[in-house]
């Protein structure tokens, strides 16, 4: 098959029919899958996914085989020094100091064939020019493919294009001469992991799976629901990889319509959060979203363009999206501008200007700079020629543009700065020396009681 186009954006595939043409919530029963204790699970790959859903599984009772390639990582797990919930914290030392560990932890993929149910749970980022970059997830699936056994039902949970699921499991299954859907299973039930959010754990949180068969969603959907509350059926695997491509490109095109408004009641002279806490008011027909200085993370910045990859092959535009997009990745420059702009009414040029960013990380609570706003708002800064610096109790030091460190400062208080950006709001973060610096932007929105507060 093609690697240049997803097999749902080739004309010279046949369409593929859903496996059934309604959806249900009912519980998940299926023949032959385990749900007792000690039911055995391999999940694959053991980063801000894969690891809760492992503790999630022991939880549940289930002995669980967890494989990643990166020995590092496993060294970070072992060590309790994974970033995670504090219930999960609490569960990883629980599992590891049992004398008979729930969690087997291994770098070797070939231990899968022990399993009943395969996870798999690999990120799926964009490369520079935001398409998918599907290293890992191609990498992983090969390996499930090339050790899967009659009997195991394999469920993908990384997003991805539409049509992702048949082309990389499905497929080299049927290559391999395993008849899916009636010696092995295979469905898509997309995660729904929020980092740093214990209000939404997965035992908390209801889950959607396609499969290829109604047998293979089935049996994907009783597996689920040793972690999941309730467990949504959909007709097949693309529902499911669409489903998850909507959910976070709703996210995406909102927030940036939350930017654009706190822009509009900028110039108006309006407090956007009065503005939006007011609409929020209302009982239906809305849904409150914040502005903020960009969109970091794994999930926002990066799943819409997986859409509009497989929309460009097709040749077919999805404006609405696009333009959201767009919106998303000049977010950060335009705060670079209104720092350069909040400066020079100040009679201050941005080249030596002393800038501290407080919080780095792409939201609260996580360790985890990745996509984060901050790190091209630095960039942009530090090409500039400003002083810049940061502080953040969850993240030691970032990577510069031209290949430096920049390391959080500890003094900072201790000092007065040209101006203070607030990026991300840690748990921790004390306001009171802020009111004592000549000027704070709060790309928040949520600071109250500072004498010289602007906003991006």
């Amino acid at each position: 098959m093609s690697q240049l186009l997803p097999a749902a954006a080739r004309s010279d595939l046949p369409t593929v029919a859903p496996a059934s043409p309604s959806t249900s919530t009912e519980p998940a029963t299926a023949p032959g899958v385990s749900t007792a204790p000690g039911a055995r699970t391999a999940v694959v790959g053991l980063g801000y996914v894969g690891l809760p859903t492992s503790l999630a599984l022991v939880a549940s009772g289930s002995r669980v085989i967890g494989v990643d390639i990166d020995p590092a990582r496993l060294d970070v797990i072992r060590d309790g020094r994974a970033d995670l919930l504090d219930v999960d914290h609490d569960r990883l030392r629980e599992t590891l100091g049992a004398t008979d560990p729930a969690l087997r932890l291994t770098t070797s993929i070939s231990e899968i064939a022990d399993a009943d149910t395969v996870l798999v749970c690999v990120p799926t980022p964009v490369d520079r020019h935001l398409a998918p970059d599907l290293t890992a997830l191609r990498a992983a699936c090969a390996a499930v493919v090339a050790h899967a056994r009659p009997g195991q039902t394999i469920v993908l949970t990384s997003t991805s294009y539409v049509g992702t699921t048949r082309e990389l499991l499905v497929e080299p299954l049927a290559a391999r001469g395993l008849r899916v859907g009636q010696e092995v299973w295979v469905a898509f039930a997309p995660e729904r992991v929020d980092p740093g959010n214990d209000r939404h754990r997965q035992e908390l949180t209801p889950r959607v799976v396609g499969g290829t068969t109604p047998d293979c969603t089935a049996r994907a959907a009783a597996a689920l629901s040793r972690i999941s509350p309730r467990v949504h059926r959909l007709g097949s695997p693309e529902a499911a990889e669409m489903t998850k491509l909507l959910e976070n490109t709703f996210r995406a095109v909102n927030i940036a319509l939350a930017n654009e408004f706190a822009d509009l009641c900028r110039e108006l002279r309006l407090d956007v959060t009065e503005v939006i806490d007011g609409a929020d008011t209302k009982p239906y027909g809305f849904m409150a979203f914040q502005p903020g200085p960009g969109v970091g993370g794994h999930c926002i910045p990066c799943d819409p363009h997986y859409l509009l990859w497989q929309l460009r092959g097709q040749r077919r535009e999805a404006p609405l999206i696009e333009t959201a997009m767009r919106g998303i990745a000049a977010r950060p420059r335009h705060v670079v501008e209104r720092i350069r702009d909040l400066l020079a009414g100040a009679g201050r040029p941005l080249l030596g200007a002393r800038v501290l960013l407080v919080g780095v990380t792409y939201k609260p609570g996580v360790a985890d700079v990745r996509e984060s706003p901050a790190l091209e708002i630095i960039g942009e800064l530090v090409r500039a020629g400003a002083d810049v610096s940061f502080v953040d109790d969850l993240v030691a030091s970032v990577r510069t543009p031209d290949g430096g460190t920049l390391h959080r400062r500890t003094d900072h208080t201790d000092q007065e700065w040209d101006l203070v950006v607030v990026h991300t709001a840690q748990a921790d973060l004390d306001e009171s020396w802020l009111r004592g610096q000549p000027m704070v932007l709060d790309a928040t929105y949520r600071l109250t009681g500072l004498p010289r507060r602007e906003v991006v």
